[in-house]
């Protein structure tokens, strides 16, 4: 993960460190927001046909699938050292971002998975 504070061509200057405001490098948010998607998607993709094959219907499926929220969650935290402001531009984007596009990625890969062990 990237440090949104790096610089790639300009530096700070002595007279600038008295105005201590945060700075985001736009690319390095960008990228830090990639890799969380995709690690989202991968681990809601596999954990549908996981809960599919495993038999976790209705409300245990979306137990699972806030079980596996939270673990990816807390594990990308632990990754970024719980510094979330080094990293994210706020710790909600970071947690709680791809809630809903990852509950539609668990729900249609189990029921993908479920279709293709009853049907074919």
């Amino acid at each position: 993960m990237a440090r949104h504070n790096e610089f790639s061509a300009a530096e700070k200057k002595s007279s600038d460190l008295s105005n201590d405001i945060p700075t985001f490098n736009v690319e390095n948010l960008q990228s830090n927001m990639k890799i969380i998607y995709y690690n989202w998607t991968f681990l809601f993709i596999i954990g549908g046909v996981i809960a599919r094959i495993l038999g976790f219907t209705s409300l245990t499926g979306f137990i699972l699938y806030f079980l596996i929220m939270a673990i990816t969650s807390a594990g990308l935290m632990a990754k970024s050292g719980f510094s979330t402001h080094s990293y994210f531009d706020s710790w909600n984007r970071a947690v709680l971002d791809g809630f809903f596009s990852g509950l539609l990625a668990f729900l249609d890969m189990r029921s993908f998975a479920y279709d293709i062990v009853h049907i074919f």
